[in-house]
Parts: C-alpha cells; sequence; structure tokens
C-alpha cells in the first residue's frame, strides 16, 4: 500500500485549513484529487474524535451560541415532485456553535437540520463538556429556550438577542447591493431566565465569519459546496481542532485550547494530524474485484 509522506500530508491539510479547495490542493501539491479526498476525510474524522476527548470537564464563564448556514447537494430540499419529501442528509445544513467568550475557544458544535431535535442534541452535547451552569446567550430561535432549560436548569443566566434588519428589495440587479448583508435597524435583549450580565453573540459571528473564510464548502457564489454529508461533517471537524489548537488568536496572543488551559503549546499541524490518525483504527480496504490477482493452479507430475 502506498504511504503518503507526512511532509505532504502536512502541505495538504494546511491548504485545506486556509480555505483552499480540493480540487485546487490536488493541483498546488502535485496529488491525485481522491487522495486529498480520502485524507482530509480519516484527518476530519480524527479531529471529531480528538474534539470529543479534549473538550470535557471545561470551566467556562459565559458562552455563545448561533447557527451557520450551508447546504449539501443542493440549497434546498424540492418542495414539488415525487421528491418533495425533505432528506436529512441533502439541503440546507447548518452548523451550531456554542463560543467560550473569554477564550474565544469552540466548546462544542453540531451539524443538522435548524430544528427542534438538532438543537436538544446541541445543548445537550454541551451540557455533558462544561462544569457548572455558565451564562449563556442566543440569537432569538425559539428552541433555544427549552432546550436550555431542560439541560441546564431554570436557574441558568440565558440572555436572547434578536436583531432585525432592513427589508431590501428582492428585484435589485446590482450585484453589490444583492449580496451584501442588509442593515441592522433594531437591536432588542431579552432575559429569558436568571440575571445575565451581558447578552451578545457577537463572538461566535464573528467566529461563523471565520470558518466561512477558512473552510471552502462553506463559500457563497461557488461550486465548493459539499456534496455528501460526511466529508462536510469531516470539513467542520478539521476546522474547530485547527481553530483551537494550532491557530493563533491576535488578541488572546496564543490559540483558543492554550487560553481555556487544555494545551500547554501552539500545536503544529503536523502535531494535529498525528493525533487525529492515531485515534482512527487501521481497518483494511477490500481490494476491488477488478483488480485482485488472479491465481492459477496448476498440478504437478507424481512420482
Amino acid at each position: 500500500m502506498n504511504i503518503l509522506p507526512h511532509d505532504k500530508q502536512v502541505e495538504i491539510i494546511a491548504a485545506l485549513c486556509e480555505g483552499v479547495g480540493q480540487r485546487a490542493v490536488s493541483r498546488l501539491t502535485d496529488t491525485d484529487r481522491k487522495t486529498v479526498a480520502r485524507l482530509a476525510l480519516r484527518v476530519g474524522r480524527g479531529c471529531a474524535e480528538l474534539h470529543d476527548r479534549m473538550m470535557v470537564g471545561l470551566r467556562v464563564q459565559r458562552i455563545e451560541c448561533d447557527e451557520l448556514w450551508a447546504y449539501v447537494g443542493h440549497k434546498r430540499n424540492p418542495q414539488k415532485g415525487p421528491k418533495r419529501h425533505p432528506s436529512p442528509v441533502m439541503g440546507d445544513q447548518y452548523t451550531y456553535v456554542a463560543l467560550a467568550s473569554a477564550t474565544r475557544a469552540i466548546v462544542g458544535y453540531r451539524t443538522g437540520k435548524r430544528d427542534t431535535e438538532t438543537t436538544d442534541l446541541f445543548i445537550r452535547d454541551l451540557r455533558d463538556r462544561v462544569l457548572g451552569v455558565p451564562e449563556i446567550s442566543t440569537d432569538g430561535y425559539h428552541p433555544y429556550r427549552n432546550a436550555i432549560r431542560d439541560a441546564f436548569g431554570n436557574r441558568v443566566a440565558h440572555g436572547v438577542i434578536n436583531k432585525t434588519y432592513s427589508v431590501t428589495h428582492l428585484a435589485v440587479t446590482e450585484a453589490s447591493r444583492r449580496y451584501s448583508p442588509a442593515q441592522v435597524v433594531a437591536v432588542q435583549r431579552d432575559v429569558v431566565s436568571g440575571v445575565p450580565a451581558e447578552i451578545s453573540t457577537s463572538y461566535v459571528e464573528r467566529q461563523n465569519l471565520t470558518l466561512r473564510m477558512a473552510s471552502k464548502r462553506f463559500a457563497r457564489l461557488s461550486n465548493g459546496f459539499s456534496k455528501k454529508l460526511e466529508p462536510h461533517l469531516c470539513a467542520v471537524a478539521l476546522h474547530v481542532a485547527f481553530y483551537n489548537l494550532c491557530r493563533v488568536h491576535e488578541a488572546l496572543r496564543s490559540t483558543p485550547a492554550m487560553a481555556l488551559g487544555i494545551a500547554d503549546r501552539v500545536w503544529t499541524i503536523g502535531d494535529l494530524i498525528d493525533a487525529a490518525l492515531a485515534t482512527q483504527p487501521i481497518t483494511p480496504e477490500t481490494t476491488a474485484p477488478d483488480r485482485r490477482k488472479r491465481f492459477q493452479v496448476i498440478e504437478g507430475g507424481k512420482e
């Protein structure tokens, strides 16, 4: 079996973490596109396992939660025809992110449909990772209220921020106006429970921009979107691990993992690859039937 050199693996993963698409990485590194995809898939799976092992027993004072939109295969589920039933693995996929505001670390994340079930699973996972009852700020998405109350109890300090945007004319033909963000005309902060000291989602919204810039799968107006759900999930896991462990935050002067106390140094891409692949079991792959060697038994003579 051919094994990709470690330096080449570092080169590929570093490019993927900086927002380069798989086809471009294949050309830049002179590597087969399928090899790039397989490496990204294996490292992404390992990063998800690495996050589950490291992000536990955390003490954070304040958490911000938000969702980031992307899509797999196509933008929306078909509304007409024989395939009008929504698919759980295709169409719109939202990545929920829970960010510790003081350390800028991504404590928890989950990708799925923007519905009550995914929100409940996301908040339950967040509850299992943190100690105590931190202060939580979310947007106005209503399922957050019940999910946070069920997971953290009534004594949690939960605040909601609602932003009202100006209505843009849908018939605008100028690209600079059509794709520019709408202007915020009003901001309303509501207390759901407890006494939150601050109600804001600014840090996690900035992290959403970081993810959209650092992963080609989240880039708008491009064909770099994910075609299948599993590679999309692995790409998110790779970004989260790279962001927490390898990327030095400009304001903190350290990585979020160091600020959180779960790492004592800045990880290199090589360190991340080694740790991620170490979590993955080595499973033999079955050779395709058309590539199997054919043996012919020859009967020898007898004495």
